[in-house]
């Protein structure tokens, strides 16, 4: 039966997008729409601070559907991604069980049943007793240890977990999956051939304009225009952290909170730190950098 709830086309899924505030271009709301409708995870790879994130929210907020996130971190391993039992539970279920006369057998099967289970994020996703496929958001996958990938096998493959002493818990209907990646290392090729790929880039000047404008409504189109070039500018500079969408809202709003109204050297001297996240990079950008980069914003804006 086909799932009414799913976008129908590309040009559905980028409005429904853009009706949450994501503004995606044709090639990312085409692999989204594939993801959806062939029930395949979404692999998103690109720079910190593209968007890849959000766009787990923003299905879920469209689709109405719950999100569950998982996120990844060194060390993280199946206990802490999938299940683990309730040692605690189980001893004192033990204990209650000495003074009575339990069969051993019985006692077994009731320590290792459902009740004495504990979900995790993995797990959650794919119980049968979903009432509605929730989105599956395993955010940062690179900063995991490779072997934590070969957990992930069978959830992507067959949106199922196999538990030794309890059986196979297997999706009734598959979870929506999205998997990122700031590409901090390479994801191994098993986790990507389950997956639909596509690279999360820095937006085009005119699109970071209109996710601009749809993000901080409030923000003037003079300072806003000013912004954005600058971002695109700064981008061009080798810095060990370009900024990212999420860099370009924030300035924009604490510029606001300033009341700035257009960028000067002084204000931008002041707020690189909102927009700039290394000292190093801020050092290279302070003073006669800055103020060459808002020069040639001054002519930059005139284009967009």
């Amino acid at each position: 039966m086909t799932d009414t709830s799913l976008p129908t086309s590309i040009d559905d899924t980028q409005a429904r997008l853009l009706a949450h505030d994501y503004v995606a271009d044709r090639q990312l709301a085409t692999a989204v729409f594939l993801a959806l409708r062939l029930q395949r995870p979404l692999f998103l790879e690109g720079e910190p601070g593209t968007g890849k994130t959000e766009i787990a929210r923003t299905l879920s907020a469209a689709l109405n559907r719950p999100l569950i996130r998982l996120q990844c971190y060194e060390g993280l391993d199946l206990a802490g991604a999938a299940y683990e039992w309730n040692y605690g539970r189980q001893m004192m279920a033990i204990r209650l069980a000495e003074g009575q006369a339990v069969d051993r057998e019985q006692l077994a099967g009731e320590l290792f049943s459902r009740k004495f289970l504990i979900q995790r994020a993995l797990l959650q996703a794919i119980d049968p007793a979903n009432a509605v496929p929730p989105v599956l958001l395993i955010d940062e996958l690179d900063r995991a240890d490779e072997p934590f990938e070969a957990f992930l096998l069978e959830v992507l493959s067959d949106f199922q977990i196999t538990i030794p002493e309890l059986g196979t818990v297997k999706a009734t209907t598959p979870p929506i999956v999205v998997l990122t990646s700031n590409r901090t290392r390479e994801i191994h090729d098993a986790v990507k051939r389950r997956c639909l790929y596509h690279w999360v880039g820095f937006p085009d000047a005119a699109r970071e304009l209109t996710i601009l404008q749809r993000r901080v409504p409030n923000a003037g189109p003079e300072l806003a225009r000013q912004i954005v070039a600058f971002v695109q500018r700064l981008r061009e500079i080798e810095l060990y952290k370009l900024p990212g969408i999420a860099e370009t809202i924030d300035w924009t709003r604490a510029l606001m909170e300033l009341d700035s109204l257009v960028l000067d050297p002084e204000v931008i001297q002041h707020t690189l730190g909102v927009l700039l996240k290394y000292q190093d990079d801020i050092a290279r950008v302070q003073g006669s950098e800055a103020a060459r980069i808002l020069e040639q914003v001054r002519r930059d804006v005139q284009g967009l």
